[in-house]
């Protein structure tokens, strides 16, 4: 063990040496699933021993997966292809965390219970197909909100889709083929999911299928208004056409710039609106104060565009800035937003940026933030030559660990415990001393989310394109490890100057990703030939190195070979323990066990 790793791993066993970390909860959880199903082949009675008090120990057996290998917390239960019979189990209330649940691929019968919302109301995939479960679908299983995967295809299910399903505003994936349902399809899940996805059910019809009989009926009707209203409309377009070819070219202009300010415009009549302040930066805000600070929310005042929304500058009259972003397709009505906004407000974390308080006016939601002046770590990483000298590698250190340590406290710390979804160098911002806070959590997904309304403003959606996991690709599941993913990748341009999307050193004809690059490097034994060249040949090449492989093992194919946040925030801790990058040290998480291994041996086997 090398001597500057002993205070890290002394100071976290002091920090933790009362800390439990077992769920007793999760462990009545699977010994009632275990005595509740018949198990033939005896695959959980052998797996399943629960004779153990070592924290985690849970986590070993058969189809479990755990938050953290440490603690006795289940994120999911696997139980696919296990010849598995009985009714659907019992006990799942009390995996009180359980975020995913898959019992496809067995014998279980009988119905899906009425109270499923309530046994696993927090899960976000649900994969009950390949059984033999009878009776109708539950209407109260719309009130799981978290669902983004249902599958429920391949059993003895009857009935109607329940109408209620049309609530379910987080759905990407849903498949209820070869069934015996009856009755017309709802409308909203007809003309998202094909055919195949409703087929095998005899008395289903409606969009994708075959028209239900009473739309058959007045077919003839639909057709001859369908002809009138098709003429109505060719001649009002012509009409149009003829106008706008008479206007003359700079007034068109003047409507495509006044076309893009158009929300903004929409909202005049809104102007007495408060702003609902969590900090007070100012002591009174209204609409009109964040209109008048953004210049009427101008295309000059935008710092930057993402996927949840567009950010804007906005200049107070003390001199001050704060920033505001509009979100797109938020899809949750007032109330919900309005205690989704209040549990943001109350995230208060050293390295997250804050959220100061937020705005409702008709459709439009508008957040206030702390204005980062030095902009994004992507905008610092690639200036345009002739701009500041680049970052050296102590400052590119400290961002490391600052952002590794803001999003460990997100997984392991924060109550409610947070997935981030949308890690990228976009959206790690730096305040004037270069320190760096994550923002944007408008993709955020609560990791243990009672007593909660956090929820997703975007659904389905998973980040930029160079920092999605591939594992999202197959599950469509978030898990902790895909934002450890996409924060290795964010490791990766820091220690190589590249960006995720586009590397400008590797030859014309590769095409591929950063990652894909590093690999190629890695498997020809040409690693260091990615670090960035400024940062090589002054007195830190093993901590260069150290670094490298750290976020190498963080973007490994397979989730559970990648390291927890708080191990990367350890690691990165370690690294760079000769520059003291040691303030704000609150976080108060479990040991590393290094094994008497050195830093690289650790790095190596993460």
């Amino acid at each position: 063990m090398t001597d500057q790793f002993v205070p890290v791993r002394v100071l976290l066993l002091l920090l933790l040496s009362s800390a439990c970390w077992a769920s007793e909860n999760d462990v009545q959880c699977l010994k009632a699933v275990q005595n509740s199903v018949v198990d033939p082949n005896g695959i959980l009675k052998s797996s399943w021993i629960f004779d153990n008090s070592t924290a985690g120990y849970i986590c070993r057996f058969t189809g479990v997966e755990c938050w953290h290998p440490d603690e006795n917390r289940v994120l999911s239960l696997h139980l696919s292809n296990l010849g598995l019979q009985g009714p659907f189990p019992r006990g799942l209330q009390n995996c009180t965390s359980m975020t995913g649940l898959d019992l496809s691929i067995n014998n279980f019968s009988g119905p899906i219970p009425p109270d499923i919302s309530r046994q696993v109301p927090f899960v976000t995939s649900l994969d009950l197909s390949y059984n033999g479960f009878s009776g109708e679908i539950p209407e109260l299983i719309y009130n799981m909100t978290y669902l983004n995967t249902l599958n429920l295809q391949h059993n003895q299910l009857s009935g109607p889709i329940p109408g209620q399903f049309t609530l379910f505003t987080r759905l990407t994936s849903f498949n209820v083929a070869d069934n015996r349902l009856s009755g017309p399809i709802p409308y909203s899940l007809g003309t998202k999911y094909p055919a195949s996805n409703f087929a095998g059910n005899q008395g289903l019809c409606g969009t994708p299928l075959d028209d239900c009989q009473a739309s058959a009926k007045s077919k003839s009707t639909a057709i001859i208004i369908g002809a009138v209203v098709g003429v109505v409309v060719v001649i009002v377009i012509g009409v149009i056409v003829v106008f706008f070819c008479l206007r003359k070219l700079p007034a068109k202009k003047k409507a495509k710039d006044e076309d893009e300010n158009k929300w903004a415009k929409s909202i005049k009549g809104t102007k007495i609106i408060k702003v609902s302040m969590f900090e007070n930066p100012v002591s009174k805000m209204k609409l009109s104060d964040l209109m008048k600070a953004t210049k009427q929310f101008s295309k000059e005042n935008v710092i930057g565009t993402g996927r949840t929304g567009t950010m804007y500058k906005a200049v107070l009259p003390d001199g001050s800035f704060l920033a505001v972003k509009r979100l797109l397709h938020s899809q949750h009505s007032e109330s919900q937003f309005t205690s989704e906004m209040k549990t943001l407000g109350q995230v208060r974390y050293h390295n997250l940026v804050p959220l100061l308080g937020f705005c409702i006016a008709k459709e439009e939601r508008l957040l206030v933030y702390k204005h980062m002046p030095k902009g994004s770590l992507y905008d610092q990483l690639n200036q345009e030559e002739g701009r500041d000298s680049k970052m050296d590698w102590p400052l590119r250190l400290r961002i490391g660990i600052g952002a590794a340590k803001g999003l460990a406290y997100l997984h392991h710390t924060c109550n409610p415990r947070i997935l981030h979804r949308n890690i990228s160098s976009k959206c790690i911002l730096l305040d004037e001393d270069y320190e760096p806070k994550i923002s944007d959590f408008g993709l955020a997904r609560l990791m243990n989310p009672i007593d909660t309304h956090l929820s997703t403003f975007v659904n389905g959606e998973f980040g930029d394109l160079g920092y999605v996991a591939p594992e999202y690709a197959r599950t469509l599941m978030a898990t902790p490890k895909g934002d450890v993913y996409s924060f290795g990748v964010v490791l990766l341009e820091l220690i190589t100057g590249e960006k995720p999307t586009h590397v400008s050193t590797a030859p014309e004809n590769f095409k591929g990703s950063l990652v894909e690059w590093i690999n190629y490097l890695s498997n020809n034994t040409l690693l260091q030939n990615a670090i960035d060249k400024s940062l090589i040949g002054k007195d830190n090449d093993g901590e260069l190195m150290q670094f490298l492989k750290l976020a190498c093992s963080c973007t490994f194919s397979t989730p559970k070979e990648r390291p927890t946040m708080f191990e990367v925030y350890q690691l990165l801790r370690a690294i760079g323990e000769r520059y003291h990058f040691t303030a704000y040290d609150d976080l108060v998480l479990p040991p590393l066990n290094t094994n008497g291994e050195t830093l690289d041996e650790l790095i190596v086997a993460q």
